[in-house]
């Protein structure tokens, strides 16, 4: 089973975003990178040597700070709201 299947995105969607059919929201854009930041993670602290995640994982990051980023130079408020909502840290 994939550990992000098309019903976890939708939830994400709907709880990030504006509605199922929301994708492209900054906030459920980060919420579903930090989704796969820690899926990874854990994936790496069992597989120390698997150099292709980590680089995808480094990957990951960036797009993430790039969101969050665009989201600060938007709307701060949403910024600090998806910031408090998902436990990140600038």
């Amino acid at each position: 089973m994939y550990y992000l299947d098309s019903e976890k995105k939708k939830d994400f969607f709907v709880k990030h975003g504006n509605g199922a059919a929301d994708t492209g929201s900054p906030e459920a854009q980060i919420a579903i990178y930090s989704f796969r930041i820690a899926h990874l993670t854990e994936h790496l602290k069992n597989n120390r040597k698997d150099f292709n995640t980590q680089r995808s994982l480094i990957a990951l990051v960036a797009k993430r700070r790039n969101a969050l980023n665009y989201l600060t130079k938007k709307d701060i408020t949403r910024y600090r709201a998806i910031i408090k909502e998902l436990g990140l840290r600038h």
